[in-house]
Protein backbone atom coordinates (compact mmCIF):
# COMPACT_ATOMS: atom_id res chain seq x y z
CA UNK A 1 0.00 0.00 0.00
CA UNK A 2 1.91 3.72 -0.92
CA UNK A 3 2.63 5.83 1.72
CA UNK A 4 0.00 8.73 1.09
CA UNK A 5 -2.62 6.08 1.30
CA UNK A 6 -1.43 4.53 4.64
CA UNK A 7 -1.30 7.98 6.25
CA UNK A 8 -4.42 9.13 5.26
CA UNK A 9 -5.97 5.93 6.80
CA UNK A 10 -4.65 6.56 10.15
CA UNK A 11 -7.58 6.94 12.63
CA UNK A 12 -7.04 9.30 15.34
CA UNK A 13 -5.89 7.29 17.97
CA UNK A 14 -2.50 6.07 16.23
CA UNK A 15 0.85 6.63 18.12
CA UNK A 16 3.82 7.62 15.60
CA UNK A 17 7.21 6.29 15.80
CA UNK A 18 10.25 7.30 13.91
CA UNK A 19 10.79 4.47 11.25
CA UNK A 20 13.87 3.22 12.82
CA UNK A 21 11.91 2.55 16.33
CA UNK A 22 9.51 0.76 14.01
CA UNK A 23 11.99 -1.11 11.93
CA UNK A 24 13.32 -2.23 14.72
CA UNK A 25 10.06 -3.70 16.01
CA UNK A 26 9.39 -4.87 13.22
CA UNK A 27 12.41 -6.66 13.08
CA UNK A 28 12.13 -8.83 16.30
CA UNK A 29 8.75 -9.60 15.33
CA UNK A 30 7.11 -7.50 17.78
CA UNK A 31 5.19 -5.08 15.54
CA UNK A 32 2.86 -8.52 14.54
CA UNK A 33 1.76 -8.57 18.35
CA UNK A 34 0.85 -5.37 18.53
CA UNK A 35 -1.91 -5.32 15.33
CA UNK A 36 -4.92 -5.29 17.37
CA UNK A 37 -8.81 -5.76 16.44
CA UNK A 38 -9.83 -2.27 17.15
CA UNK A 39 -11.91 -3.06 19.46
CA UNK A 40 -13.21 0.17 21.38
CA UNK A 41 -13.25 2.54 18.62
CA UNK A 42 -16.34 4.29 17.55
CA UNK A 43 -18.74 3.06 14.68
CA UNK A 44 -17.71 6.39 12.09
CA UNK A 45 -14.01 5.23 13.04
CA UNK A 46 -14.17 1.61 11.46
CA UNK A 47 -14.06 2.13 8.17
CA UNK A 48 -11.14 4.26 8.27
CA UNK A 49 -9.46 1.44 11.22
CA UNK A 50 -10.02 -1.64 9.00
CA UNK A 51 -7.84 0.46 6.03
CA UNK A 52 -4.92 1.46 8.82
CA UNK A 53 -5.13 -2.27 9.93
CA UNK A 54 -4.62 -3.83 6.25
CA UNK A 55 -1.64 -1.17 6.26
CA UNK A 56 -0.26 -2.69 9.35
CA UNK A 57 -0.48 -6.40 8.29
CA UNK A 58 0.95 -5.25 4.66
CA UNK A 59 3.87 -3.16 6.47
CA UNK A 60 4.96 -6.24 8.82
CA UNK A 61 6.73 -7.87 5.79
CA UNK A 62 7.53 -5.15 4.12
CA UNK A 63 9.93 -4.09 6.70
CA UNK A 64 11.05 -7.23 7.15
CA UNK A 65 12.36 -7.72 3.89
CA UNK A 66 13.40 -3.46 3.54
CA UNK A 67 11.33 -2.54 1.24
CA UNK A 68 10.48 0.92 0.67
CA UNK A 69 6.73 0.87 0.89
CA UNK A 70 6.89 -1.28 4.08
CA UNK A 71 8.98 1.61 5.90
CA UNK A 72 7.59 4.79 4.41
CA UNK A 73 4.50 3.57 5.93
CA UNK A 74 6.29 2.46 9.26
CA UNK A 75 7.28 6.17 9.39
CA UNK A 76 3.83 7.72 9.25
CA UNK A 77 2.89 4.99 12.38
CA UNK A 78 3.81 1.47 13.52
CA UNK A 79 0.97 0.78 15.30
CA UNK A 80 -2.57 1.67 16.08
CA UNK A 81 -3.32 2.69 19.55
CA UNK A 82 -6.60 3.02 20.95
CA UNK A 83 -5.59 1.92 24.57
CA UNK A 84 -2.79 3.80 26.52
CA UNK A 85 -1.86 0.05 27.22
CA UNK A 86 -0.72 0.04 23.64
CA UNK A 87 1.36 2.57 23.26
CA UNK A 88 5.10 2.49 22.74
CA UNK A 89 6.94 5.66 23.06
CA UNK A 90 10.25 6.78 22.51
CA UNK A 91 11.87 10.00 23.66
CA UNK A 92 15.31 11.35 22.36
CA UNK A 93 15.84 13.86 25.07
CA UNK A 94 14.42 11.96 28.40
CA UNK A 95 15.63 8.39 29.77
CA UNK A 96 12.61 6.00 29.85
CA UNK A 97 12.34 3.88 32.45
CA UNK A 98 10.21 0.29 32.64
CA UNK A 99 8.48 0.01 36.01
CA UNK A 100 5.79 -3.61 36.57
CA UNK A 101 2.95 -3.28 38.02
CA UNK A 102 0.62 -6.10 39.07
CA UNK A 103 2.75 -8.01 36.66
CA UNK A 104 2.57 -5.83 33.48
CA UNK A 105 5.17 -3.53 32.20
CA UNK A 106 4.51 -0.07 31.92
CA UNK A 107 6.91 2.77 30.97
CA UNK A 108 7.70 6.18 32.75
CA UNK A 109 9.91 9.09 32.70
CA UNK A 110 10.61 10.38 35.62
CA UNK A 111 10.83 14.24 36.59
CA UNK A 112 12.92 16.61 38.79
CA UNK A 113 14.75 19.91 38.32
CA UNK A 114 17.89 18.46 37.22
CA UNK A 115 16.16 17.70 34.39
CA UNK A 116 15.06 21.42 33.62
CA UNK A 117 18.59 22.22 31.64
CA UNK A 118 17.14 19.29 28.69
CA UNK A 119 14.20 21.73 28.19
CA UNK A 120 15.61 23.36 25.29
CA UNK A 121 16.49 20.53 23.62
CA UNK A 122 12.81 18.98 24.11
CA UNK A 123 11.03 22.03 22.93
CA UNK A 124 13.27 22.59 19.92
CA UNK A 125 11.67 24.90 17.22
CA UNK A 126 9.41 26.43 20.05
CA UNK A 127 9.84 30.47 20.97
CA UNK A 128 6.56 31.01 22.15
CA UNK A 129 4.40 29.16 24.27
CA UNK A 130 0.66 30.37 24.76
CA UNK A 131 -1.45 29.47 27.44
CA UNK A 132 -5.28 30.30 27.08
CA UNK A 133 -7.24 30.39 30.23
CA UNK A 134 -6.64 31.75 33.90
CA UNK A 135 -8.88 29.27 35.95
CA UNK A 136 -7.88 25.82 37.88
CA UNK A 137 -5.18 24.49 35.74
CA UNK A 138 -3.97 27.77 33.97
CA UNK A 139 -2.36 29.76 36.65
CA UNK A 140 -0.19 26.85 37.38
CA UNK A 141 1.01 25.70 34.42
CA UNK A 142 1.60 29.23 33.02
CA UNK A 143 3.60 29.73 36.07
CA UNK A 144 5.88 26.85 36.65
CA UNK A 145 6.51 26.55 32.79
CA UNK A 146 7.62 30.00 33.33
CA UNK A 147 9.55 29.76 36.01
CA UNK A 148 10.97 26.48 35.20
CA UNK A 149 12.50 28.26 31.77
CA UNK A 150 13.74 30.80 33.59
CA UNK A 151 15.63 29.09 35.88
CA UNK A 152 17.67 27.78 33.19
CA UNK A 153 17.79 31.10 31.55
CA UNK A 154 15.73 30.11 28.96
CA UNK A 155 14.52 32.57 25.77
CA UNK A 156 11.37 31.03 25.33
CA UNK A 157 8.36 33.35 25.89
CA UNK A 158 5.14 31.89 28.14
CA UNK A 159 2.63 34.62 27.16
CA UNK A 160 -0.84 34.06 28.41
CA UNK A 161 -3.73 35.10 26.51
CA UNK A 162 -7.36 36.11 27.94
CA UNK A 163 -10.80 37.52 26.43
CA UNK A 164 -9.92 41.18 26.19
CA UNK A 165 -11.97 42.82 29.72
CA UNK A 166 -11.27 39.73 31.13
CA UNK A 167 -11.50 39.69 35.17
CA UNK A 168 -8.58 37.32 35.28
CA UNK A 169 -6.23 39.72 33.59
CA UNK A 170 -5.58 41.27 36.61
CA UNK A 171 -4.84 37.95 38.53
CA UNK A 172 -2.65 37.49 35.56
CA UNK A 173 -0.77 40.65 35.82
CA UNK A 174 0.11 40.03 39.67
CA UNK A 175 1.59 36.45 38.65
CA UNK A 176 3.77 38.76 36.30
CA UNK A 177 1.90 38.25 32.92
CA UNK A 178 1.94 41.57 31.34
CA UNK A 179 1.48 43.29 28.07
CA UNK A 180 4.18 45.58 28.21
CA UNK A 181 6.46 42.65 28.31
CA UNK A 182 4.55 40.37 26.12
CA UNK A 183 3.65 37.96 28.13
CA UNK A 184 -0.05 39.05 28.58
CA UNK A 185 -2.68 38.79 25.42
CA UNK A 186 -5.79 38.51 23.25
CA UNK A 187 -7.00 34.89 22.92
CA UNK A 188 -6.83 34.53 19.23
CA UNK A 189 -3.71 36.81 18.99
CA UNK A 190 -1.95 34.77 21.65
CA UNK A 191 -2.54 31.35 19.73
CA UNK A 192 -1.57 32.95 16.14
CA UNK A 193 1.57 33.58 17.18
CA UNK A 194 2.26 30.40 19.70
CA UNK A 195 4.41 27.51 19.01
CA UNK A 196 2.95 25.62 21.47
CA UNK A 197 -0.82 26.57 22.49
CA UNK A 198 -1.71 25.24 25.79
CA UNK A 199 -5.39 25.45 25.53
CA UNK A 200 -6.47 25.47 29.20
CA UNK A 201 -10.12 27.07 28.83
CA UNK A 202 -13.23 25.56 30.62
CA UNK A 203 -13.79 22.07 28.56
CA UNK A 204 -17.18 24.02 27.40
CA UNK A 205 -15.77 27.05 26.49
CA UNK A 206 -13.55 24.82 23.60
CA UNK A 207 -16.73 22.88 22.44
CA UNK A 208 -17.93 26.21 21.97
CA UNK A 209 -14.73 28.32 20.49
CA UNK A 210 -12.46 24.98 18.91
CA UNK A 211 -13.24 26.61 15.45
CA UNK A 212 -12.07 29.82 16.17
CA UNK A 213 -9.04 28.44 18.05
CA UNK A 214 -7.67 25.80 15.15
CA UNK A 215 -7.98 28.36 12.77
CA UNK A 216 -6.44 30.96 14.51
CA UNK A 217 -2.82 28.68 14.77
CA UNK A 218 0.12 28.15 12.60
CA UNK A 219 0.78 25.27 10.27
CA UNK A 220 2.92 23.27 12.42
CA UNK A 221 2.22 24.32 15.61
CA UNK A 222 1.47 22.11 18.24
CA UNK A 223 -2.01 22.00 20.21
CA UNK A 224 -1.30 21.10 23.78
CA UNK A 225 -4.49 20.22 26.28
CA UNK A 226 -4.84 18.92 29.46
CA UNK A 227 -7.47 17.07 28.87
CA UNK A 228 -9.26 14.73 26.45
CA UNK A 229 -12.17 16.31 26.16
CA UNK A 230 -12.35 18.39 23.43
CA UNK A 231 -11.26 15.23 21.35
CA UNK A 232 -14.33 13.52 22.96
CA UNK A 233 -16.73 16.72 22.23
CA UNK A 234 -15.49 16.13 18.38
CA UNK A 235 -15.95 12.47 18.34
CA UNK A 236 -19.59 13.08 19.14
CA UNK A 237 -20.14 15.47 16.24
CA UNK A 238 -17.62 13.38 13.75
CA UNK A 239 -15.36 15.87 13.58
CA UNK A 240 -10.87 15.86 14.01
CA UNK A 241 -8.35 17.79 14.37
CA UNK A 242 -7.01 19.96 11.57
CA UNK A 243 -4.18 17.92 9.65
CA UNK A 244 -1.92 20.56 9.60
CA UNK A 245 -1.26 20.43 13.64
CA UNK A 246 0.39 18.39 16.02
CA UNK A 247 -1.85 17.48 18.78
CA UNK A 248 -0.88 16.47 22.79
CA UNK A 249 -1.73 16.25 25.92
CA UNK A 250 -0.57 16.81 29.44
CA UNK A 251 -3.00 16.09 32.00
CA UNK A 252 -1.63 16.99 35.95
CA UNK A 253 -3.42 14.36 37.68
CA UNK A 254 -4.46 16.97 40.43
CA UNK A 255 -6.21 19.95 40.82
CA UNK A 256 -4.06 23.45 39.38
CA UNK A 257 -3.80 24.90 42.59
CA UNK A 258 -2.10 21.66 43.74
CA UNK A 259 -0.11 21.77 40.63
CA UNK A 260 1.65 24.74 41.77
CA UNK A 261 1.56 24.54 45.49
CA UNK A 262 3.43 21.17 45.13
CA UNK A 263 5.69 22.95 42.48
CA UNK A 264 6.61 25.28 44.81
CA UNK A 265 7.66 22.56 47.46
CA UNK A 266 9.71 20.94 44.87
CA UNK A 267 12.40 23.86 45.52
CA UNK A 268 13.21 22.46 48.85
CA UNK A 269 12.66 18.93 47.72
CA UNK A 270 13.47 17.90 43.90
CA UNK A 271 11.07 15.87 42.14
CA UNK A 272 7.99 17.04 44.35
CA UNK A 273 5.11 17.55 42.43
CA UNK A 274 1.39 16.17 40.49
CA UNK A 275 2.05 13.37 38.51
CA UNK A 276 1.19 13.44 34.90
CA UNK A 277 -0.22 11.72 31.98
CA UNK A 278 0.76 12.20 28.63
CA UNK A 279 -0.61 11.69 25.22
CA UNK A 280 0.43 12.43 21.31
CA UNK A 281 -2.41 12.59 19.56
CA UNK A 282 -1.10 13.48 15.97
CA UNK A 283 2.35 14.31 15.34
CA UNK A 284 3.05 16.28 11.51
CA UNK A 285 7.11 16.90 11.97
CA UNK A 286 8.32 14.08 14.58
CA UNK A 287 8.33 16.52 18.17
CA UNK A 288 5.79 16.13 19.70
CA UNK A 289 6.81 13.02 21.90
CA UNK A 290 9.53 15.32 23.69
CA UNK A 291 7.51 18.48 23.59
CA UNK A 292 4.80 16.77 25.71
CA UNK A 293 7.46 14.89 27.74
CA UNK A 294 9.56 18.57 28.45
CA UNK A 295 6.20 20.24 29.49
CA UNK A 296 5.38 18.02 32.21
CA UNK A 297 8.94 18.24 33.34
CA UNK A 298 8.72 21.94 33.47
CA UNK A 299 5.29 21.22 35.22
CA UNK A 300 7.10 19.72 37.76
CA UNK A 301 5.98 16.04 37.41
CA UNK A 302 7.61 13.35 39.62
CA UNK A 303 7.04 10.80 37.03
CA UNK A 304 5.09 11.03 33.89
CA UNK A 305 2.96 8.24 32.00
CA UNK A 306 1.59 7.50 28.91
CA UNK A 307 -2.00 7.03 27.72
CA UNK A 308 -4.21 8.11 24.92
CA UNK A 309 -6.32 10.99 24.78
CA UNK A 310 -9.42 8.90 24.65
CA UNK A 311 -7.94 6.75 27.50
CA UNK A 312 -7.58 10.19 29.64
CA UNK A 313 -11.12 11.41 29.13
CA UNK A 314 -12.91 8.44 30.16
CA UNK A 315 -10.68 7.77 33.23
CA UNK A 316 -10.62 11.35 34.13
CA UNK A 317 -14.13 12.54 34.02
CA UNK A 318 -15.25 9.36 35.18
CA UNK A 319 -12.53 9.75 38.25
CA UNK A 320 -13.81 13.46 39.44
CA UNK A 321 -17.55 11.75 39.40
CA UNK A 322 -16.44 8.60 41.88
CA UNK A 323 -14.00 9.46 44.63
CA UNK A 324 -12.09 12.10 43.69
CA UNK A 325 -14.85 14.43 44.01
CA UNK A 326 -18.43 13.02 44.36
CA UNK A 327 -18.44 9.92 45.90
CA UNK A 328 -16.44 11.18 48.73
CA UNK A 329 -18.33 14.14 49.14
CA UNK A 330 -21.99 11.80 48.80
CA UNK A 331 -19.53 9.56 51.41
CA UNK A 332 -19.43 11.78 53.96
CA UNK A 333 -22.72 13.42 54.19
CA UNK A 334 -24.20 10.17 54.00
CA UNK A 335 -22.23 8.99 57.14
CA UNK A 336 -22.53 12.43 58.88
CA UNK A 337 -26.58 12.29 58.89
CA UNK A 338 -26.01 8.24 59.84
CA UNK A 339 -23.50 9.28 62.82
CA UNK A 340 -25.55 11.88 64.47
CA UNK A 341 -28.94 9.85 63.76
CA UNK A 342 -27.28 7.27 66.09
CA UNK A 343 -26.76 9.50 68.64
CA UNK A 344 -23.25 10.87 67.57
CA UNK A 345 -22.70 14.57 68.83
CA UNK A 346 -22.25 16.58 65.85
CA UNK A 347 -18.53 17.82 66.08
CA UNK A 348 -17.53 14.13 66.73
CA UNK A 349 -19.61 13.13 63.37
CA UNK A 350 -17.60 15.84 61.47
CA UNK A 351 -14.76 14.61 63.13
CA UNK A 352 -15.50 10.68 62.28
CA UNK A 353 -16.46 11.30 58.99
CA UNK A 354 -14.78 14.44 56.99
CA UNK A 355 -12.09 15.08 58.92
CA UNK A 356 -10.87 11.08 59.51
CA UNK A 357 -11.24 10.91 55.44
CA UNK A 358 -9.09 13.66 55.01
CA UNK A 359 -6.70 13.62 57.53
CA UNK A 360 -5.34 10.42 59.07
CA UNK A 361 -7.01 7.90 56.56
CA UNK A 362 -5.48 10.41 53.22
CA UNK A 363 -2.00 10.42 54.85
CA UNK A 364 -2.08 7.10 55.81
CA UNK A 365 -3.01 5.77 52.59
CA UNK A 366 -0.79 8.38 50.53
CA UNK A 367 2.43 7.20 52.59
CA UNK A 368 1.48 3.51 52.57
CA UNK A 369 -1.22 2.37 51.04
CA UNK A 370 -4.85 1.32 51.76
CA UNK A 371 -4.07 -1.87 53.46
CA UNK A 372 -1.99 0.19 55.89
CA UNK A 373 -5.52 1.46 57.00
CA UNK A 374 -6.92 -1.74 57.55
CA UNK A 375 -4.00 -3.24 59.02
CA UNK A 376 -3.43 -0.27 61.51
CA UNK A 377 -7.00 -1.56 63.38
CA UNK A 378 -7.69 -3.50 66.46
CA UNK A 379 -9.61 -6.38 65.86
CA UNK A 380 -12.92 -5.26 66.51
CA UNK A 381 -11.69 -2.49 64.35
CA UNK A 382 -11.47 -4.94 61.29
CA UNK A 383 -14.59 -6.16 61.76
CA UNK A 384 -16.23 -2.74 61.61
CA UNK A 385 -14.23 -1.85 58.48
CA UNK A 386 -15.14 -5.10 56.93
CA UNK A 387 -18.74 -4.47 57.48
CA UNK A 388 -18.76 -1.21 55.96
CA UNK A 389 -16.22 -2.50 53.05
CA UNK A 390 -18.57 -5.81 52.38
CA UNK A 391 -22.07 -3.69 52.33
CA UNK A 392 -20.83 -0.88 50.42
CA UNK A 393 -18.33 -1.92 47.79
CA UNK A 394 -21.53 -3.64 44.98
CA UNK A 395 -23.61 -0.25 45.53
CA UNK A 396 -20.60 1.93 45.02
CA UNK A 397 -19.29 -0.17 41.81
CA UNK A 398 -23.08 0.30 40.56
CA UNK A 399 -23.27 4.11 40.34
CA UNK A 400 -19.65 4.10 39.33
CA UNK A 401 -19.97 1.74 36.32
CA UNK A 402 -23.22 3.38 35.21
CA UNK A 403 -20.96 6.52 35.02
CA UNK A 404 -18.21 5.29 33.69
CA UNK A 405 -20.67 4.20 30.62
CA UNK A 406 -22.05 7.78 30.44
CA UNK A 407 -18.73 9.29 30.21
CA UNK A 408 -17.67 6.79 27.13
CA UNK A 409 -21.07 6.92 25.51
CA UNK A 410 -20.49 10.91 25.13
CA UNK A 411 -23.37 11.20 27.21
CA UNK A 412 -21.68 13.10 30.18
CA UNK A 413 -19.55 15.29 27.85
CA UNK A 414 -22.91 16.95 26.16
CA UNK A 415 -24.24 17.17 29.76
CA UNK A 416 -21.38 19.47 30.72
CA UNK A 417 -21.51 21.22 27.30
CA UNK A 418 -25.44 21.86 28.01
CA UNK A 419 -24.53 23.18 31.13
CA UNK A 420 -22.24 25.75 30.63
CA UNK A 421 -24.87 26.88 27.68
CA UNK A 422 -27.25 27.24 30.71
CA UNK A 423 -24.69 29.77 32.57
CA UNK A 424 -26.51 32.30 30.61
CA UNK A 425 -30.07 33.31 29.99
CA UNK A 426 -31.29 31.42 26.99
CA UNK A 427 -34.73 31.36 25.19
CA UNK A 428 -36.64 33.67 27.76
CA UNK A 429 -35.23 31.40 30.53
CA UNK A 430 -32.86 32.28 33.22
CA UNK A 431 -29.40 31.63 33.92
CA UNK A 432 -28.38 28.61 36.43
CA UNK A 433 -24.95 29.05 37.20
CA UNK A 434 -23.62 25.96 39.59
CA UNK A 435 -24.86 26.24 43.06
CA UNK A 436 -23.70 26.14 46.77
CA UNK A 437 -22.80 22.86 47.77
CA UNK A 438 -21.63 23.41 51.56
CA UNK A 439 -24.51 25.29 52.78
CA UNK A 440 -25.97 22.74 55.00
CA UNK A 441 -25.57 22.43 58.56
CA UNK A 442 -23.19 19.56 58.46
CA UNK A 443 -20.59 21.85 57.02
CA UNK A 444 -21.44 24.65 59.67
CA UNK A 445 -20.23 22.09 62.28
CA UNK A 446 -16.83 21.48 60.14
CA UNK A 447 -16.58 25.56 60.16
CA UNK A 448 -17.08 25.24 64.20
CA UNK A 449 -14.63 22.03 64.07
CA UNK A 450 -11.77 23.54 62.51
CA UNK A 451 -11.62 26.71 64.61
CA UNK A 452 -10.39 25.06 67.42
CA UNK A 453 -8.54 21.87 65.49
CA UNK A 454 -4.94 21.80 66.44
CA UNK A 455 -2.39 21.70 63.43
CA UNK A 456 -1.43 18.29 63.72
CA UNK A 457 -4.74 16.97 64.57
CA UNK A 458 -4.85 14.27 61.91
CA UNK A 459 -8.77 13.38 62.91
CA UNK A 460 -10.03 9.77 64.43
CA UNK A 461 -9.89 6.45 62.23
CA UNK A 462 -12.91 5.37 62.22
CA UNK A 463 -13.35 1.70 61.14
CA UNK A 464 -16.95 2.29 59.30
CA UNK A 465 -15.82 5.63 57.70
CA UNK A 466 -12.42 3.68 56.41
CA UNK A 467 -14.62 0.43 55.53
CA UNK A 468 -17.19 2.77 53.04
CA UNK A 469 -14.01 5.41 51.48
CA UNK A 470 -12.10 2.24 50.69
CA UNK A 471 -14.34 0.16 49.39
CA UNK A 472 -15.87 2.74 46.99
CA UNK A 473 -12.13 3.70 46.00
CA UNK A 474 -11.70 -0.29 45.09
CA UNK A 475 -14.80 -0.36 43.14
CA UNK A 476 -13.78 2.29 41.38
CA UNK A 477 -10.70 0.91 40.70
CA UNK A 478 -11.84 -2.69 39.42
CA UNK A 479 -14.09 -0.43 36.97
CA UNK A 480 -11.16 0.88 35.77
CA UNK A 481 -8.90 -2.22 35.84
CA UNK A 482 -11.85 -3.85 33.69
CA UNK A 483 -12.56 -1.14 30.95
CA UNK A 484 -8.77 -1.54 30.04
CA UNK A 485 -6.69 1.05 31.66
CA UNK A 486 -3.06 1.00 32.81
CA UNK A 487 -2.01 0.52 36.31
CA UNK A 488 -0.38 3.80 36.42
CA UNK A 489 -3.57 5.19 35.47
CA UNK A 490 -6.17 3.73 37.47
CA UNK A 491 -3.62 4.10 40.66
CA UNK A 492 -3.21 7.65 39.60
CA UNK A 493 -6.98 8.45 38.83
CA UNK A 494 -8.14 6.73 41.88
CA UNK A 495 -6.00 6.93 44.58
CA UNK A 496 -3.18 9.43 44.45
CA UNK A 497 -4.92 12.44 43.01
CA UNK A 498 -7.70 12.40 45.98
CA UNK A 499 -5.18 11.65 48.53
CA UNK A 500 -2.25 13.76 47.28
CA UNK A 501 -4.26 16.54 45.78
CA UNK A 502 -8.13 16.95 46.49
CA UNK A 503 -8.74 15.65 50.19
CA UNK A 504 -6.13 18.39 51.42
CA UNK A 505 -8.13 20.69 50.14
CA UNK A 506 -11.83 19.54 52.09
CA UNK A 507 -9.69 19.25 55.00
CA UNK A 508 -8.82 22.75 55.48
CA UNK A 509 -12.15 24.52 54.70
CA UNK A 510 -14.48 21.96 53.78
CA UNK A 511 -15.94 20.44 50.53
CA UNK A 512 -16.40 23.18 48.49
CA UNK A 513 -12.65 24.78 48.72
CA UNK A 514 -11.85 20.94 47.61
CA UNK A 515 -14.75 21.12 44.42
CA UNK A 516 -14.40 24.60 43.60
CA UNK A 517 -10.87 24.23 42.71
CA UNK A 518 -11.24 22.49 40.39
CA UNK A 519 -12.26 22.72 36.57
CA UNK A 520 -15.80 23.35 35.19
CA UNK A 521 -16.31 19.78 34.41
CA UNK A 522 -15.32 18.22 37.65
CA UNK A 523 -17.26 20.96 39.31
CA UNK A 524 -20.16 20.17 37.66
CA UNK A 525 -19.75 16.19 37.92
CA UNK A 526 -19.44 16.47 41.32
CA UNK A 527 -22.30 18.31 41.91
CA UNK A 528 -24.64 15.99 39.71
CA UNK A 529 -22.92 12.54 40.90
CA UNK A 530 -22.71 12.79 44.69
CA UNK A 531 -26.03 13.19 45.72
CA UNK A 532 -26.34 9.56 43.64
CA UNK A 533 -23.01 8.08 45.89
CA UNK A 534 -25.27 9.28 49.03
CA UNK A 535 -28.53 7.70 48.28
CA UNK A 536 -27.19 4.14 46.85
CA UNK A 537 -25.18 4.07 49.98
CA UNK A 538 -28.22 5.04 52.36
CA UNK A 539 -30.48 3.02 50.85
CA UNK A 540 -28.81 0.10 50.31
CA UNK A 541 -25.14 -0.61 52.02
CA UNK A 542 -26.09 0.95 55.81
CA UNK A 543 -29.54 -0.69 55.22
CA UNK A 544 -27.74 -4.16 54.70
CA UNK A 545 -25.13 -3.05 57.63
CA UNK A 546 -28.17 -2.77 60.36
CA UNK A 547 -30.35 -5.59 59.09
CA UNK A 548 -27.13 -7.78 59.83
CA UNK A 549 -26.06 -8.84 56.69
CA UNK A 550 -23.10 -11.49 56.62
CA UNK A 551 -19.68 -9.95 55.58
CA UNK A 552 -18.64 -11.04 52.45
CA UNK A 553 -15.70 -12.76 53.18
CA UNK A 554 -14.07 -13.72 49.79
CA UNK A 555 -14.89 -9.89 48.77
CA UNK A 556 -12.06 -8.91 51.90
CA UNK A 557 -10.12 -11.60 50.93
CA UNK A 558 -9.52 -10.18 47.37
CA UNK A 559 -9.31 -6.53 49.09
CA UNK A 560 -6.37 -7.51 51.16
CA UNK A 561 -4.63 -9.88 48.38
CA UNK A 562 -5.25 -7.38 45.57
CA UNK A 563 -2.08 -6.52 43.18
CA UNK A 564 -2.83 -3.09 43.19
CA UNK A 565 -1.76 -2.82 46.60
CA UNK A 566 1.60 -3.42 45.84
CA UNK A 567 1.88 -1.28 42.43
CA UNK A 568 0.70 1.46 44.84
CA UNK A 569 3.61 1.10 46.70
CA UNK A 570 5.71 1.14 43.49
CA UNK A 571 4.07 4.50 42.22
CA UNK A 572 5.27 5.83 45.91
CA UNK A 573 8.35 5.40 45.66
CA UNK A 574 8.69 7.37 42.96
CA UNK A 575 7.70 10.62 44.13
CA UNK A 576 9.02 12.33 46.99
CA UNK A 577 7.46 12.13 50.56
CA UNK A 578 6.12 16.00 50.96
CA UNK A 579 3.78 17.44 53.08
CA UNK A 580 0.19 17.23 51.55
CA UNK A 581 -1.25 19.26 54.12
CA UNK A 582 -3.27 22.38 52.75
CA UNK A 583 -4.19 25.75 55.23
CA UNK A 584 -7.22 27.59 54.91
CA UNK A 585 -4.87 30.73 54.05
CA UNK A 586 -3.48 28.65 51.52
CA UNK A 587 -2.46 30.48 48.16
CA UNK A 588 -2.74 29.22 44.19
CA UNK A 589 -6.25 29.06 44.73
CA UNK A 590 -9.48 30.64 42.67
CA UNK A 591 -9.74 34.31 43.71
CA UNK A 592 -13.42 34.00 45.52
CA UNK A 593 -12.55 31.26 47.49
CA UNK A 594 -9.59 32.92 49.04
CA UNK A 595 -9.96 34.23 52.66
Amino acid sequence: MAAASCTAALSSSCVVLHSKDAGAVSRNGAMQQQIRSFDGLHRHQLLIAKTAEKCLRAAVPAARNGRKGGAMCTQAVAMPATRGTEVVFESKVFKKEKITLAGGDEYIVRGGRDLFPLLPKALQGIKKIGVIGWGSQGPAQAQNFRDSLNAIGSDIVVKVGLRKGSKSCQEARAAGFTEETGTLGDVLETVSESDLVMLLISDAAQADNYKEIFAAMKDNAILGLSHGFLLGHLQSLREEFPKNISVIAVCPKGMGPSVRRLYVQGKEVNGAGINASFAVHQDVDGRATDVALGWSVALGSPFTFVTTLEDEYKSDIFGERGILLGAVHGIVESLFRRYTSNGMQEEAAYKNTVESITGIISRTISAKGMLAVYRSLSDEGKKEFEAAYSASYLPAMDILYECYEDVASGNEIRSVVLAGRRFSPKEGLPAFPMGIIDNTHMWRVGDKVRSTRDENDLGPLHPFTAGVFVATMMAQIEVLRKKGHSYSEIINESVIEAVDSLNPFMNARGVSFMVDNCSTTARLGSRKWAPRFDYILTQQAYVAVDQGAPINQELISSFVSDPVHKSIEICAELRPTVNIAVTADAGFVRPELRQ
